[in-house]
């Protein structure tokens, strides 16, 4: 038995010229190449990227395109929702009020608060709906019924939801008649 080599790496022989030093790598390469791989070869023809950049360019005007007309659809519905609680704070006088967010910080958020069907409901409008809401008094700080917190949001709509059925049941009860359709309106009697 041989005792195994100390030291360093073997000394080359100053005889083998660069083909034996090729012929040893390749060896070396074929024993460390891991087993069921396939080598690449080394000239691999070049992908061209110009046709997956247009791709991607033309993906993402498509999804800007998208975000465009969702950021269009939500300022309309958010300019509607502010016209709609402008109205709400007008049917509702004696209890609407304006007052800063509490921890809005430099925003300048503000909440609309009232009281509708004995409850207390609140919003937040964003500084650029604070015009529609002239009408409503301003107050620095709430005060009486409205110095809590508002409802969480899911009470909220579940208190509007039913009190809006109370409206409607309300408004159908205590209706008149509507006359019928084809039917000639009873006038005064002629004798």
């Amino acid at each position: 038995m041989s005792a195994p080599p100390t030291g360093g790496p073997p000394e080359e022989n100053p005889s083998d010229g660069p083909r034996a030093r090729a012929d040893r790598t390749g060896v070396l390469r074929r024993l460390l190449r891991p087993r069921g791989r396939t080598v690449r070869p080394q000239t691999a023809a070049r992908h061209d990227t110009a046709p997956d950049l247009d791709d991607c360019r033309r993906e993402l005007a498509r999804w800007q395109r998208h975000a465009d007309s969702f950021e269009q659809e939500l300022t309309r519905v958010s300019f509607e929702r502010a016209h709609l609680l402008a109205w709400l704070a007008a049917l509702h006088p004696s209890s609407a009020v304006v007052a800063p967010a509490a921890g809005a910080g430099p925003d300048g958020t503000h909440l609309l608060r009232l009281v509708a069907g004995g409850r207390q409901l609140s919003w937040r409008l964003p500084p650029r709906d604070i015009p529609l809401f002239a009408h409503v008094p301003y107050t620095e700080r709430a005060t009486g019924h409205l110095t809590r917190d508002g409802p969480a949001a899911a009470e909220q709509a579940a208190h509007i939801r039913s009190h809006t059925r109370l409206l409607a049941l309300e408004g159908t009860l205590f209706a008149a008649p509507a006359p019928a359709r084809g039917r000639p309106q009873a006038g005064p009697a002629e004798h």
